[in-house]
């Protein structure tokens, strides 16, 4: 049986992730979302989905059972997943990426970009139950982000995509790049 081949994928919210996990599930491949843990934590403990819950949840996680918990706990979901090739929605940390690295030997990471601006739109737009409500929730999520080391994990990929033209040549970057890296 042939390793499976894992690409963990990073940015701040609005970036364009779930751009690049919607490729992968065209192409064929597996994903995990590692918010889906945290939103499904956050209902657990009869919390709303408000963007401070979930934001809180993510933050007392790592406090109570450490810095690469959301990893672990995606680590069964991966190795269950269909195919040769998963995708991971939402690295945060360096800690996560050693996580995965251990499980998984053929993991490699993909940072998307795109400016505070335009990332703020494409929220306000998305109004998702944990997407912020105003420019300062938006500022306190990035920072809570960048606090557990997304910023990080960015700097280190070792594949970046812009994310600001139209979005089909954004796609066409991400399919062409994640065909290269399987």
């Amino acid at each position: 049986m042939r390793a499976k081949k894992v690409i963990g994928v990073a940015g701040m919210p609005g970036a364009g992730k779930s751009l690049v996990t919607r490729t992968a599930e065209e192409i064929g491949y597996s994903v995990v979302i590692m918010g889906d843990v945290v939103r499904e934590e956050t209902t657990k403990r009869g919390l709303n989905l408000t963007p401070e819950n979930v934001g809180a949840v993510m933050l007392k996680l790592r406090d109570e059972e450490g810095p690469a918990v959301v990893a672990k706990r995606c680590v069964p979901k991966i190795e269950n997943a269909k195919g040769d090739v998963a995708v991971i929605d939402g690295l945060r940390s360096l800690y996560e990426v050693e996580e995965y690295k251990r499980h998984f030997k053929n993991f490699v990471t993909i940072a998307i970009y795109a400016s505070p601006e335009t990332r703020f739109q494409r929220l306000f737009r998305r109004k998702r139950s944990d997407d912020p409500q105003g420019w300062e929730s938006f500022r306190q999520r990035d920072m809570r982000e960048l606090s557990v080391g997304l910023g990080n994990v960015i700097a280190t990929a070792d594949y970046m995509i812009t994310n600001e033209g139209p979005k089909s040549q954004t796609e066409k970057q991400i399919h062409n790049l994640l065909r290269k890296v399987t």
